[in-house]
């Protein structure tokens, strides 16, 4: 059993999924492929015996003297280990690639052979090899395998890789001519690519930014998350619930088997300047395909309550999940167990989680933060404990549909957000079909972006959807056909997918004759058409949208607070300020960094101009004999400044408070800010 641990654990580790895709890229380790222990010397042993059998010198016991050209240095492991001869290095070298292959050779399979040749100004030349753990290695297709046959997937490192010729297969020579023969090749043209722009079909297609963005942007995808969604306690989990398998995939696709985790929905999808809408990158969905569950998705959080860390050790056992006896009004909420009932709506404030303390008998509850209601989905007890638990996961469901606002994008870069819902009797219809499109986007997006995989992913799926197949869309596959030259030539992609529809009575194009939804008439031209899997993302604008009038200040300044969370607003900073100053809005200006910020009515003293040395003296209270009817007097307010003795010339000034801060602040540097008053409009 031990065995079998070591040799899954620690065998050649696969990376991360966004390293290298199909070429399974590993790690090197301390153990080989049959999960034993390696012997670093008995390698390193085998290999100088190799490397003197083909000519090398080696340095011990005598030092050779003679260095490049005519002699290069062999280093092993960061150590120099002999000399060879100049002529010879390059036959020792495939000599050793030979050995690599070899399944009875004791040379490793994972030897780095980094030779450095002769050259004006470039790095120092030699034979450099590395057996060590802990490398990056890649496999390579050998040109040359020993005899002909055998194993010819050879593994080499990154610092190897720059001095050999590698040949992709396109069919042809990559600039080398004659020169320099290729003597290995890529064993596939996508093994460049990671697991995650795999899934881009005909990705050669577009435009090298926009797989990038695709990449980027199918790690924000609201996918199908989880399969064992019910029993997890994710702190934050994004979850579709209608999701679909893609018409047109990739061959990593079902290798990696996304399936069981998809992470969108096939839509129709028209590309159209309809209604204005859709300007820039926006897009019009269809609002009935979204009410019959279009990118319906959910948004589940656990909240954990840990009793141990809330209290100390002593006062552990006094406090429980308990619903206080006396109080009823919180039973339609909370059940006896002081924990919330699973389907229940709680609304922003109201609690959901009870507990009680059995010494003091108070009862304290958890209200719900937020301004949104959301469903307890799920409730989990840690049962370390039998008798009191201590810790609970309480997980929130928020549904979250698509609005105004919300993202999309296709899987080749192409993201906008919805501008608009739709009303599907007024959206364009198929002269043909009758088939209303449940998103329409802007034309505008393909000339510049220049994604034409997505034009071509448009017309493969409306063909694999008449003909009820998936269809294959792995990047440069028409390099890696076994055709020769002038079939290729006659025969394109674009071919291919047009005589898939035009077999089926469609347009060879892949476009359809609509018609205006709130006019009826036919639109003028010819609309492109199709199904294209689109992802939906996870930037929301319900997770986003910041709206303030009053709210809470901060205790120091007394101005509004930032972010989101604290229920502050959007700072206005030093660049707003000055734009509104370059305007000219003065008014506009002073109410937005005074009178909606932090007004203040400060006492100034105009005799000595400070603001600091005002206090007020409270009036003794006099026994007035109150009037039937009337309010109460008010008695009026004396302030006095402290350092004239006197409260004449005492003034009323209205500023922001943070003045004052600055005045307080630079008094404790024994700095003093004397204000000059003046009244008038033209002060």
């Amino acid at each position: 059993m031990a065995r079998m641990t070591v040799q899954d654990s620690f065998r050649l580790r696969e990376p991360h999924l966004s390293g290298w895709g199909r070429s399974k890229a590993g790690i090197t380790s301390y153990f080989d492929n049959e999960g034993n222990v390696r012997d670093f010397d008995k390698i390193q042993k085998s290999i100088l015996s190799v490397l003197i059998g083909v000519g090398m010198v080696p340095s011990l016991p005598k030092l050779v003297q003679a260095g490049p050209p005519q002699v290069l240095s062999v280093i092993l492991d960061g150590r120099v280990v002999g000399s060879m001869a100049s002529d010879i290095v390059e036959k020792a070298v495939t000599h050793l690639r030979k050995l690599k292959l070899s399944a009875s050779s004791v040379i490793p399979d994972d030897l780095e052979v980094g030779y450095v040749p002769l050259s004006m100004g470039g790095p120092y030349p030699g034979l450099y090899m590395f057996t060590s753990p802990s490398r990056f290695i890649r496999p390579v297709k050998n040109l040359t395998p020993p005899d002909g046959k055998g194993n010819d997937i050879e593994l080499i490192g990154p610092f190897e890789q720059v001095y050999m010729e590698i040949s992709c297969p396109d069919g042809r020579d990559g600039g080398r001519k004659s020169k320099f023969p290729a003597t290995h090749e890529e064993i596939h043209p996508t093994g460049i690519l990671s697991v995650v722009a795999n899934l881009t079909p005909w990705s050669d297609h577009n435009q090298s930014p926009r797989n990038m963005y695709q990449c980027q942007m199918a790690k924000q995808t609201m996918g199908f998350s989880a399969q064992a969604l019910h029993c997890r306690a994710d702190q934050k989990l994004y979850h579709l619930q209608t999701p679909q398998t893609p018409i047109v995939r990739t061959s990593t696709y079902e290798k990696y088997s996304v399936d069981e985790f998809p992470l969108g929905t096939n839509a129709i999808v028209a590309v159209l300047a309809y209604t204005g809408y859709d300007m820039e990158d926006a897009m019009i969905l269809n609002k009935s395909s979204v009410d019959r569950g279009l990118c319906h998705g959910y948004i589940y959080q656990t909240e954990t309550i840990d009793l141990a860390e809330q209290s100390s050790k002593s006062d552990q056992a006094l406090r429980t999940f308990q619903r206080g006896k006396l109080d009823t009004s919180l039973k339609s909420l909370i059940d006896s167990d002081g924990l919330p009932y699973v389907g229940q709506m709680i609304k922003p404030y109201e609690p959901y989680c009870s507990i009680h303390n059995t010494q003091t008998n108070k009862v304290t509850t958890s209200t719900l933060k937020g301004t949104e209601p959301v469903t307890v989905d799920y409730v989990a007890l840690d049962v370390k404990n039998k008798e009191h638990p201590q810790k609970v996961n309480i997980r929130f469901r928020r549904p979250r549909n698509p609005v105004i606002g919300d993202k999309c994008s296709s899987r080749h870069g192409q993201k906008g957000v919805c501008s608009q819902l739709w009303s599907d009797i007024d959206m364009p219809f198929s002269g043909t079909t009758g088939m209303r499109p449940d998103l329409i986007i802007n034309p505008h997006a393909f000339p510049s972006r220049m994604t034409i995989a997505m034009l071509l992913e448009s017309i493969a799926a409306k063909g694999g959807c008449l003909n009820g197949k998936f269809v294959d869309a792995t990047p440069f596959l028409s390099s890696v056909k076994k055709t020769n030259v002038e079939q290729e030539s006659d025969s394109s992609l674009v071919d291919e997918l047009g005589s898939m529809l035009t077999a089926r009575g469609f347009n060879y194009y892949g476009v359809e004759v609509l018609y205006s939804g709130v006019y009826g008439t036919e639109l003028k031209c010819e609309i492109f058409i199709g199904p294209v899997y689109y992802q939906r993302l996870r930037h929301m604008v319900s997770d986003k949208y910041q709206v303030r009038s009053t709210g809470v200040v901060d205790p120091l300044t007394r101005q509004p607070v930032k972010g989101r969370k604290q229920g502050g607003g959007i700072r206005f900073g030093e660049m707003e300020r000055d734009s509104l100053l370059a305007h000219g809005a003065a008014y506009a200006l002073h109410d937005r960094l005074h009178t909606s910020s932090d007004h203040h009515i400060a006492d100034v003293c105009s005799l000595c101009g400070s603001i600091l040395t005002t206090s007020l003296i409270q009036p003794q209270k006099r026994a007035v004999r109150e009037i039937g009817g009337l309010p109460p007097g008010r008695t009026p307010k004396k302030v006095i400044c402290v350092a004239c003795r006197t409260s004449k010339g005492m003034e009323t000034v209205a500023m922001p408070y943070v003045f004052r801060y600055l005045a307080a602040e630079l008094a404790a540097m024994n700095i003093k800010v004397n204000l000059q008053l003046s009244d008038g409009a033209g002060a």
